[in-house]
């Protein structure tokens, strides 16, 4: 699969998770919602971080690559808070709105500037040779709880 394609579609999943979530009612099933889109975002990030940007990180593409990972920072800042709480607790649902509104910022960016420059500089087997190394690492980091890796990922951002 094409990598912006793999991506978008990472994108759409959240998103409707985050809808998931604006409709839940008891803590139990925000905090279930929560922990989807915690995994869904830290296997995102990590496959955006190890494999996509670096790849793509050339010329013109590389101010857009230096802003999207300090962006990344910031969503996992905000999940390492919301992973220290309950959904109960009196500032999740505040601090789950943050995270929403960063990551709807951050795809826009994404979905808007970067990944048609990217579609534009690079040739379709290239993009579906890094979308499959994408898919399979994500996968990989399905079978566990990439979430509980956030925490210790919030000290700087990813390097490119």
């Amino acid at each position: 699969m094409d990598a912006t394609k793999l991506l978008k579609s990472q994108h759409a999943e959240v998103k409707a998770l985050f809808k998931k979530y604006e409709s839940a009612r008891s803590s139990n099933q925000k905090q279930t919602l929560f922990e989807q889109i915690a995994d869904a975002l830290a296997g995102h990030c990590t496959i955006e971080e190890k494999i996509f940007y670096p790849s793509v990180y050339v010329g013109p593409l590389a101010e857009l690559l230096e802003e999207a990972v300090e962006e990344h920072l910031g969503a996992k800042r905000v999940i390492a808070d919301l992973l220290a709480m309950k959904a109960g607790d009196d500032q999740f649902d505040a601090k789950m709105t943050v995270l929403q509104e960063q990551i709807e910022h951050h795809v826009e960016e994404e979905e808007g500037s970067l990944f048609p420059k990217v579609e534009k500089n690079f040739p379709a087997e290239e993009l579906s040779a890094l979308g499959d190394q994408m898919k399979a690492l994500f996968d990989e980091l399905e079978q566990g709880e990439p979430r509980m890796n956030v925490p210790g990922e919030t000290g700087t951002a990813a390097p490119l």
